[in-house]
């Protein structure tokens, strides 16, 4: 399959699911182990909130940028360069934005909004994160465009862009340009776009052998058959 056929794939599978191929039991045959699954900032926290998790899980390649206060000094870049960045890259993408802003007014910058996302959208992403909030989420609704954020606020006063491409911290997850995001109402993980194929295949792996195990546990009758039916599994190895 092509990149964007494995992305469309992506799509069908649950981010828990995604996580546990990545790296969340080492030792299963399933994992892929690519990141020490406690020292590695591979997936977000329990700080995010997703804002239309009717539209499902979405996969695209990581946009970054990083936001702030104006500075008299640094004017070179704006929302352009942005857009320009998620132009060259592979599509669908992710935009991940960090915001920088003072602690005192962190909570109230409602920065991404309908006309960043009508502009993004354009420019194939599909979905956004970020570790501050955003605002507009009745106006994006219709739009089909996925939210993460860390809450949701009606306004902000001037803000800048700071960098394009860079890597980023959200929420306990570090993202380098061009990495695999993929998202749902779980929250999201990365890896990298070499792996996409690998995480595809063990995803769907992982997911058969789980529905034969659970369809067998609902029609369990005792501990004894669960005790049967769960042999060898990470959960009660010993």
């Amino acid at each position: 399959m092509t990149d964007l056929e494995l992305l469309e794939e992506l799509k069908k599978i649950d981010t828990p699911t995604v996580t546990n191929v990545v790296a969340t039991y080492p030792g299963r045959d399933e994992c892929l182990e690519i990141y020490n699954p406690w020292t590695e900032n591979w997936y977000t926290d329990n700080s995010l909130s997703c804002w239309y998790p009717e539209l499902g899980p979405i996969a695209g390649y990581a946009v970054t940028c990083t936001y702030g206060l104006p500075e008299p000094t640094f004017k070179s870049l704006s929302l352009m360069d942005v857009l320009e960045a998620m132009d060259k890259l592979g599509k669908p993408s992710i935009f991940c934005f960090q915001q920088k802003f003072p602690p005192a007014i962190a909570d109230k910058v409602g920065l991404s909004g309908g006309n960043m996302t009508s502009a993004m959208r354009a420019c194939g992403a599909i979905g956004a994160v970020s570790n501050g909030p955003s605002r507009d989420i009745h106006e994006i609704r219709p739009m089909g465009f996925q939210y993460l954020t860390r809450g949701i606020c009606a306004g902000h006063g001037a803000q800048a862009v700071h960098a394009v491409q860079v890597p980023v911290s959200l929420c306990g997850m570090d993202v380098a340009p061009g990495e695999i995001i993929h998202l749902d109402e779980n929250g999201a993980v990365k890896f990298p776009a070499d792996r996409l194929e690998d995480v595809v295949t063990m995803a769907k792996k992982l997911l058969a052998d789980e529905d034969k195990r659970v369809g067998k546990l609902l029609n369990a009758k005792g501990l004894a058959q669960v005790k049967a039916i769960m042999s060898g599994h990470q959960y009660i190895k010993k």
